[in-house]
């Protein structure tokens, strides 16, 4: 019997859990049944959203293809040796370091299943826990409980295998349901009611983000308001302005690396074609990814957030799911996910400028990942609260952010030596003060951290009780409502 149940267990994790698009699907498969609707609907469902997240893998995935042998080249030209901020190259190196220590790798598949295990019971218990949302973008699942085993490994070294299973289990759970459900209130005004929250690599940042943003609004427009004089117009367009723009960002480093470099690393650039028009095209395919990326988001989300009432309503009454990032970039302008990608890229490489200046023990490269997933969607959030000036200024501070926090966590949690750390956002802040307190504050250290992260939510609920699931479940009514109360107050003031 428990042979059966491991069997199960393991094609659920192979083929469903941990492949996204599958689980994406199947979600929007049942909750399109639990809905009522025919089942040829549900199938249509499945189909539509499985295709759009393969749109967007393969949007993503183009996107970081493109950008790879730049990194190669800065490596190759400059002979750094040094640390990629990248949860791929992040996971690589956890598991090095995890099998270095004389552990199993496996452990993090276990993880995983307790950690999803503690969303889900926290999420059943909502009238308690004040949990939300359901965290369900499998690869990022996989990532982190990578790089979460390796932390535990490292503050625990003695401690046995169903120890850390449990323990991790425990602290990732807790995050994954705590900081996907700060997202909500931010999704939700962005999107206007679009029913979903995010559940990824940066959603303290988002949370961060969204308090902060509205201070940079005073005399700052929106990217979609700005109007640019004479021949800059064209910028309106993200199409043009990302091309443009990717040409220029891509013709500097580019072109300080030089022609027969890149010929001996992108073995797709032979020496017949012109180097000005491969980097041309290097500029245009990042533009092409964008729109393939928008596209496979505008498939998927709708269907999710259709579907996901029935889930809701039947299995989880009041929950969201909590998905990739990228699906926010659909509800802002084009060009807010450019500014994000250019001005974090800006505050990494002056960042990364300041290490090689103060000789730091550990010199950072550019993860395309955290550059652009973190910082596009920091602009899109920041741009609809405080504007341009927001979508300028958050991506270029959190540049800067992910650069020292990720070189300090890599030195810290001795990664370095692997070549990786996982460089997002939250990774840099948040998760990096998670391992020092494991560290030195010991099992009481996991302690707080499980308790202070339960109490998140109830602070939330305690500032908004009226609104604070009712922005969840039926976005129209609380909008309703607070559309009443502000005319209500404005009638006392005018009083």
């Amino acid at each position: 019997m428990l042979e059966l149940l491991i069997s199960v267990w393991t094609f659920f994790q192979v083929n469903i859990l941990t492949q996204p698009a599958f689980f994406l699907g199947i979600i929007v498969f049942v909750g399109y049944l639990l809905l009522g609707r025919p089942v040829y609907d549900a199938l249509a469902g499945f189909i539509k959203a499985t295709v759009g997240y393969l749109v967007l893998n393969v949007a993503a995935g183009g996107l970081v293809g493109n950008f790879r042998p730049i990194l190669a080249g800065l490596k190759e030209r400059f002979n750094l040796s040094a640390v990629v901020i990248d949860p791929y190259f992040g996971q690589t190196a956890a598991q090095q370091a995890i099998e270095g220590a004389g552990r199993s790798f496996s452990l993090m598949v276990i993880v995983l299943l307790i950690a999803f295990m503690v969303n889900i019971v926290l999420v059943i218990f909502r009238k308690y826990t004040k949990v939300r949302t359901v965290f369900i973008t499998g690869h990022i699942m996989v990532q982190q409980s990578s790089t979460a085993l390796w932390l535990v490994l490292f503050a625990f070294p003695e401690l046995q295998d169903a120890g850390v299973i449990v323990m991790l289990g425990l602290l990732l759970g807790t995050y994954w349901s705590v900081f996907s459900n700060l997202t909500v209130e931010a999704t939700q005004d962005l999107t206007e009611g679009g029913g979903f929250a995010i559940g990824h690599q940066q959603m303290f940042g988002v949370w961060l983000t969204d308090k902060f943003a509205g201070k940079f609004s005073k005399n700052s427009k929106k990217l979609e308001d700005v109007t640019l004089p004479g021949f800059l117009s064209i910028f309106k367009e993200s199409v043009v302005s990302t091309s443009i723009l990717m040409f220029l960002f891509f013709g500097i480093i580019m072109g300080i690396l030089g022609k027969d470099l890149m010929m001996t690393i992108d073995l797709a650039y032979t020496g017949e074609r012109n180097f000005v028009f491969y980097i041309l095209e290097k500029s245009l395919y990042f533009a092409v990814y964008l729109q393939i990326l928008q596209l496979g988001v505008r498939m998927f989300v709708s269907e999710l957030t259709e579907s996901f009432q029935g889930i809701s309503n039947k299995l989880l009454p009041g929950s969201m799911p909590a998905i990739d990032c990228a699906a926010t970039y659909g509800f802002g302008p084009g060009n807010a996910v450019t500014f994000g990608f250019l001005f974090g890229a800006l505050g990494q490489f002056l960042a990364i400028i300041g290490l090689v200046v103060f000789k730091s023990p550990v010199l950072v490269i550019t993860g395309f990942v955290p550059v652009f997933f973190d910082n596009a969607t920091f602009a899109v959030y920041a741009n609809h609260k405080g504007g341009m000036k927001a979508a300028m200024i958050i991506p270029f501070i959190s540049g800067v952010i992910q650069v020292i926090g990720g070189g300090l966590a890599a030195y810290l949690f001795q990664l370095s030596q692997f070549g990786g750390w996982h460089g997002n956002f939250d990774w840099d802040t948040l998760w990096l003060g998670y391992g020092v307190i494991m560290k030195y504050g010991g099992y009481a250290g996991v302690a707080a951290l499980v308790i202070g992260m339960l109490l998140i939510p109830q602070i939330q609920y305690r500032k908004n009780k009226k609104h604070y699931f009712m922005i969840a479940e039926d976005y129209e009514q609380y909008k309703e409502e607070i559309d009443a109360e502000k005319q209500t107050q404005g009638s006392v003031e005018a009083a």
